[in-house]
């Protein structure tokens, strides 16, 4: 397996004017989305001869206000695209406000203070989405901007059925913002089967639609988040979110089987992550000849696998605008033989030995496709479940409590068990350290899968068990992405962690138990995955079965 990062080159929305020789020319476009107003907004503009990029700011803004637990105005997010034949990336990820520091949620004894990064308006980071897919739009849109926004504004506006699911999480949310934010005076009159609006919600959307990403920056809207910011002491201010940039960046290349897997850069760590996992997995592919998958033998052998890779997480990777982070050495050659060398095939690896190997809840995921072949992996996020808990009075959306994603205090695992080091200590305009990796599989210069989920630092572990469903155990889309996902992340020391969809039981798990394993149901769904598969002309679509999502095609 060879892995470079790819020079990404300009484009213009010109691209679009004609169908280009280049084009696929699908059967249909596609869309998977996680409920069922984003995939129909997505279906609805593909229709009307929108391309992907497209569609995937309609769906951004109606999960804003149909998905408010994860889709947003207020976090960040990043999104891979594929567009006449070339790959890009475009990082809209928060930023730490001017005035973080360091040691911002450690009391006068240096220790971490409970939820204070999870929790009210200094949880929040700049934030990146709408500039984010004004941006893309700008570079690659084909419909006005403003009509993108309309089915949006419509179902603030007139109302969305709650979901079942969605008032279980609610329920949650309700439990830690009672009392320490504004949460319950918007969202505790939601009722699973019941329509709810959101009048102040659709009035920024109108603004946005208007005025386009300046008024969230520069606006009313702005000035409305900064008066929230003020009234509960966050650090936000009008210039954090004037100075505030998305970045294009040049997304990571994995040259795999015969297929280009195009995935996130930092300060993302899901793209480097993958790679080590395919690469190593190649590289011990004679221990999995044979093993069923599921198996107690094939899940051991990830979880030897993945405790290497988030080893090397915790001790190198953060926001390279601020850190040299040596992506090439840890995703060469050389050194991914060097940690396979390590896997013990048939024991445990002692937890205190794997070491960094150089010297020295609620996100969302949607794919799209359009008909000529262009592709949006889109994943963004609040971090948990409606973010911080906070809603911008006046504006009606929620702020994301992405600083729980920097390491509060190096060595110090945060609100997804996951310990970081000083590459992604908080300072004053970095980007967090993340584990979002929206996805695209290519071959011969063709789409062939679109892949994401939200979870955490489960991302890129369900993303990779679903690239093994799928190309070594040949799996149908839809059986790859509803399959048993098992997660282990090096700490808790050798934990297995399983979701209640695909329960760890039975023989498998007294196998595990035997060798040393201790199995734990997370308490919530392991991902939601949503992909898109292509074969000749030929599209199919998945939707996880852990959430509410829908797979549509535009025909």
């Amino acid at each position: 397996m060879r892995i470079v990062l790819f020079k990404t080159l300009a484009l213009s929305a010109a691209i679009f004017a004609s169908t280009p020789s280049w084009a696929a020319l699908l059967d249909h476009g596609a869309v998977a989305a996680p409920d069922q107003y984003g995939a129909k907004v997505a279906a609805q503009i593909l229709k009307k001869g929108g391309n992907a990029v497209d569609a995937a700011v309609a769906t951004a803004f109606t999960l804003a206000v149909t998905y408010p637990e994860a889709g947003n105005l207020g976090g960040g997010g990043f999104m891979t695209l594929y567009v006449k034949g070339k790959p890009y990336f475009l990082d809209y990820r928060e930023t730490a406000p001017k005035a973080a520091s360091r040691d911002m949620y450690l009391n006068e004894k240096g220790e971490v203070i409970e939820n204070l990064s999870l929790v009210g308006a200094k949880a929040s980071g700049v934030p990146g989405t709408v500039l984010g897919l004004w941006e893309a739009h700008k570079r690659f849109g084909k419909l006005p901007w403003a009509e993108l926004l309309t089915p949006a504004i419509g179902y603030a506006k007139e109302g969305f059925t709650v979901a079942d699911k969605q008032f279980q999480y609610r329920q949650d949310a309700l439990k830690l913002f009672s009392g320490k934010t504004n949460f319950n005076d918007y969202f505790g009159t939601m009722k699973p089967g019941q329509t709810f609006r959101q009048p102040e919600l659709a009035q920024t959307l109108e603004r946005i639609a208007d005025q386009g990403a300046k008024d969230f920056y520069q606006g009313k809207t702005a000035d409305l988040l900064v008066a929230q910011m003020q009234a509960d002491q966050g650090l936000i201010t009008k210039q954090d979110l004037q100075d505030y940039k998305v970045n294009w960046r040049e997304p990571l290349h994995i040259d795999w089987r015969g297929n280009i897997i195009y995935t996130a850069p930092l300060p993302s760590s899901g793209g480097i992550a993958l790679a080590q996992l395919l690469g190593i997995k190649d590289i011990r592919k004679d221990d999995f000849k044979g093993v069923a998958l599921n198996s107690a033998r094939y899940i051991h052998l990830l979880a030897e696998i993945e405790k290497r890779v988030f080893a090397d997480r915790a001790n190198y990777l953060g926001d390279p605008d601020f850190n040299d982070v040596p992506v090439n050495k840890l995703i060469a050659p050389a050194y991914l033989l060097k940690r396979a060398d390590e896997v013990n095939p048939t024991a445990i690896s002692a937890t205190d030995d794997v070491k960094p190997g150089l010297e020295a809840h609620q996100t969302t995921h949607f794919s799209i496709v359009d008909h000529d072949g262009n592709a949006v992996s889109n994943t963004y996020t609040l971090n948990w479940d409606y973010g911080s808990g906070v809603v911008v009075k006046g504006a009606g959306f929620l702020l994301n409590d992405e600083m729980d994603d920097f390491s509060s205090k190096p060595g110090v695992a945060n609100s997804f068990g996951v310990v970081g080091g000083d590459a992604n200590a908080i300072e004053p305009g970095k980007r967090m350290l993340s584990s979002m990796s929206p996805t695209l599989v290519t071959r011969d210069g063709r789409v062939t899968l679109v892949v994401g989920t939200p979870g955490g630092s489960r991302i890129f572990t369900s993303i990779f068990q679903v690239l093994n469903n799928v190309y070594d155990y040949q799996l149908p889309l839809t059986k790859a992405v509803a399959a048993q996902r098992v997660h282990h992340q090096l700490l808790p020391k050798d934990t297995l962690y399983y979701d209640s969809f695909a329960p760890l039981t039975g023989p498998v798990a007294d196998e595990l138990k035997a060798m040393g394993y201790t199995l734990e149901d997370q308490g919530w769904e392991m991902g939601d995955i949503q992909a898109i598969k292509v074969t000749g002309k030929k599209v199919e679509t998945a939707s996880d079965p852990r959430g509410r999502g829908v797979g549509l095609l535009a025909k």
